[in-house]
């Protein structure tokens, strides 16, 4: 269901806004947007924003960081790569050196 998930959301975003260098640009940018909001959901799981308080949960944290990977698995798509096996290279490599 994910990789299908992936799949179309590319879809979609190719159809809604192009296939362009700029677009594929935003794409890649996003994930700087999805990791800023893991930062603020942290901080405000923390409670460290004196004037705003404890504003979120782990749950909120671990929702904002399902975003980001799965963010990074459309841009995957997008540069015309299979997500699925970007992902498990990437997973072998770590393992091999924790092995």
């Amino acid at each position: 269901m994910i990789w299908d998930s992936v799949r179309v959301s590319r879809g979609w975003l190719d159809a809604t806004n192009g296939v362009g260098d700029a677009e594929l640009t935003c794409r890649i940018l996003k994930l700087t947007e999805e990791a800023g909001e893991v930062a603020g959901a942290w901080i405000g799981t923390l409670g460290q924003n004196p004037r705003k308080g404890v504003t979120h949960t782990r749950d909120d944290v671990a929702a904002e960081l399902a975003d980001v990977a799965f963010t990074a698995l459309v841009a995957i798509e997008s540069l015309g790569f299979d997500a699925r096996s970007a992902l498990a290279q990437c997973a072998a490599k770590v393992r091999s050196r924790i092995s």
